[in-house]
């Protein structure tokens, strides 16, 4: 872990926990296994995976039905990364 990745280490860290509380399903069990590796592509400095890992779990917390706090919960892993210089999306939003 180096400076540039400890603060979204610690957002995933904050992130995991209430990814296992949800209510089990195939898409919450895809969702788990998406953010683990979302964690080991971010410790592993992995940008191209950081950038596919932070689409899918985005796109897989949507099709959860947004749970209560996972969305801002997420919102603060995209904004450590991006404040660190990582890329979390193919394109510039809007």
């Amino acid at each position: 872990m180096s400076e540039r990745t400890a603060p979204s280490l610690s957002k995933l860290d904050a992130l995991l926990p209430l990814i296992a509380e949800l209510p089990s399903s195939p898409t919450a069990t895809h969702l788990t296994e998406d953010a683990k590796a979302l964690r080991r592509a971010v410790a592993a400095f992995h940008m191209e995976a950081i950038r596919f890992r932070m689409h899918s779990v985005d796109r897989l917390i949507h099709a959860a039905g947004d749970p209560a706090g996972l969305r801002p919960a997420f919102e603060d892993v995209r904004q450590a990364l991006e404040s660190a210089g990582f890329h979390t999306r193919s394109h510039t939003a809007p």
